[in-house]
């Protein structure tokens, strides 16, 4: 009689480990990702810090173009006010741009962005592969969306802010709810002006605001 073949079984914590493995490459951007990986993941195994670093501002990734700021801030003009845009679409603009298809194909998997994508998940996950922190990353997101400023500061709606950070702070999977519930509800009321607007400033210079 055959042997029964012995039925596999998937950990529950198998996805969120996959998770923040995707977003550990993300940020570190190894040059040898199989090499990278297997010391992840013996780190992981034996409790031992994971080989995560900080990157610098710019990207660089083989030939590809250097992603910046203003790289997806022309992306952005060019969507001209659409709120979603299909993957395939975004995709061929991004490459039409000359920018890194492994990174795009890494910002869908850790945000699990469906294939009609809302603009903004996708800019605050790009802009997080900039600037690491979430408040540097809700900084260039600012300064990218921000059609006005004053004083030199960057402006947006305190609304899209309050979005960008719920939603960072969910795929981040360290800052509590009730932590982004206290920032928020802090800014709206002591920071926030009656024209509706929140500044870089307000939230990067104020000794009150944490929003890791």
């Amino acid at each position: 009689m055959p042997q029964t073949e012995k039925q596999m079984t998937i950990p529950p914590e198998l996805p969120e480990i996959l998770k923040q493995y995707t977003k550990s490459a993300i940020k570190t951007q190894p040059s040898d990702l199989i090499e990278w990986s297997t010391r992840y993941f013996t780190a992981l195994t034996k409790g031992e810090p994971l080989p995560i670093k900080e990157r610098p501002e710019r990207i660089t990734l083989s030939n590809w173009a250097v992603l910046t700021p203003q790289f997806l801030k022309e992306l952005h003009t060019k969507l001209g006010g659409r709120l979603t845009i299909e993957t395939n679409e975004l995709l061929d603009m991004w490459k039409a741009q000359g920018l890194p298809e492994d990174l795009f194909t890494s910002i869908i998997k850790v945000g699990c962005l469906p294939d009609e994508i809302e603009w903004l998940k996708f800019l605050a996950l790009a802009c997080s592969s900039l600037g690491v922190t979430i408040a540097k990353t809700l900084k260039i997101a600012t300064e990218i969306l921000s059609s006005c400023h004053e004083n030199g500061s960057a402006r947006i709606p305190f609304s899209t802010f309050q979005f960008l950070y719920t939603f960072l702070a969910d795929v981040d999977g360290e800052v509590s709810g009730t932590q982004v519930n206290r920032m928020l509800t802090y800014l709206q009321q002591e920071v926030i002006g009656p024209d509706g607007l929140i500044k870089v400033s307000d939230f990067m210079n104020n000794p009150k605001v944490r929003l890791e």
